[in-house]
């Protein structure tokens, strides 16, 4: 259904401040991956192996990480998975994000294996909340949790979370066998992110599986005027976040 020009510039100008919610949310969640990596006590697997490839390749960490996240987007095209424009910047933004943020990185030395801990614990809290700020955009999620959906239909007697464990682990694998830094941060993180990312929606009283995420084709035929904007979240619990 077209639309007046008033309300397809108020559209699309909705559509432009999301992306920038977007884009401000990885921010957040970057400086988050940034201090999961400065605590120096082993990396989480995705990490792992985006460090692993900068140590074999002339690629820096996050050039490492946007080439990895692209093949990923191109991975969740071939399962027929359901891509977003947040999808798309998260691919391309994510791990230059954390890069920057390690090449500024103003923090002294980790003294500890305590006080480590504590910097990924915190590193912890930054992931979730601009993963909070970015998902509430409504654009779909990350290529890493595309994967990891698409696998998980294509192996519907797997347990989901059994799936999530050996994707990790078979990322692990290639990045301990590049040189990736692992060590007891890498449990930390496999088993703790989630946890701590639960504490921090409680507390915000955030639900993921309530938002309605719209494709790339739905807010591409927002921006050229043929259909209304859909709403950023509807109450629809137990909605997969696609």
């Amino acid at each position: 259904m077209a639309q007046g020009k008033g309300e397809t510039a108020v559209n699309r100008g909705r559509v432009v401040r999301e992306w920038l919610q977007i884009a401000a949310g990885l921010w957040v969640f970057a400086f988050g991956v940034h201090l999961t990596i400065r605590a120096d006590i082993g990396l989480a697997p995705w990490d792992c192996l985006g460090m692993g490839l900068a140590n074999h390749t002339p690629l820096n960490y996050g050039m490492a990480m946007t080439a990895t996240s692209v093949i990923i987007l191109l991975i969740d095209l071939l399962l027929k998975e359901r891509i977003g424009y947040g999808t798309i910047i998260d691919a391309l933004l994510t791990g230059n994000f954390v890069q920057l943020y390690n090449d500024l990185d103003p923090f002294p030395e980790t003294g500890s294996v305590w006080l480590g801990v504590g910097i990924m614990l915190m590193g912890f809290v930054f992931m979730a909340l601009g993963m909070w700020i970015y998902m509430r955009a409504a654009q779909c999620c990350g290529p890493r949790d595309s994967l990891l959906v698409g696998l998980g239909r294509r192996l519907p007697r797997v347990p989901i979370g059994a799936v999530e464990v050996l994707l990790w682990a078979a990322v692990l694998l290639a990045g301990w066998s590049l040189g990736g830094p692992v060590g007891i941060g890498t449990l930390i993180s496999t088993f703790g992110a989630g946890a701590v990312m639960q504490l921090v929606y409680s507390l915000l009283g955030f639900d993921p599986r309530t938002i309605r995420h719209r494709g790339v084709l739905e807010v591409t035929r927002v921006l050229m005027g043929k259909t209304g904007q859909a709403p950023a979240e509807k109450e629809e619990r137990g909605k997969r976040i696609g």
